[in-house]
């Protein structure tokens, strides 16, 4: 947007006007080509941020997948470990119950055969 200067009645008088609107028409040739380098230089800036953005958000996925497998293979492991601690339970439950029955059909038959010979 063009700035449109107005200079004092003074200064037109002394100039004349036609170098006053020269003036006025070099100072929006000005401001234009500011606005113009400005604009470039803003482009350039977000251009360099959005490509270093790019690059640290690469970098961040990159770490967060390289952790993420990290945490699956502990956690895989932890789920072993437990698999394998819950297994060696069952096994130790297993061995416990089987001895419990054994006593428990012993004293049966060991009551059975005492019944037998005392009403036998």
């Amino acid at each position: 947007m063009p700035v449109t200067a107005k200079f004092s009645e003074k200064l037109y008088s002394r100039l004349g006007h036609d170098v006053a609107d020269e003036l006025v028409d070099w100072f929006n040739k000005v401001d234009a080509t500011y606005h113009a380098d400005l604009r470039e230089l803003n482009e350039l800036n977000f251009a360099r941020f959005d490509a270093k953005l790019e690059q640290q958000i690469a970098e961040l996925r990159s770490e967060l997948r390289r952790e993420i497998a990290e945490l699956s293979s502990e956690l895989h492991r932890e789920i072993a470990e437990l698999r394998s601690e819950f297994q060696q339970q069952i096994a130790r439950l297993e061995t416990r119950l089987i001895r419990w029955m054994f006593l428990f059909w012993i004293g049966t038959v060991g009551t059975m055969m005492a019944m037998l010979r005392f009403w036998a």
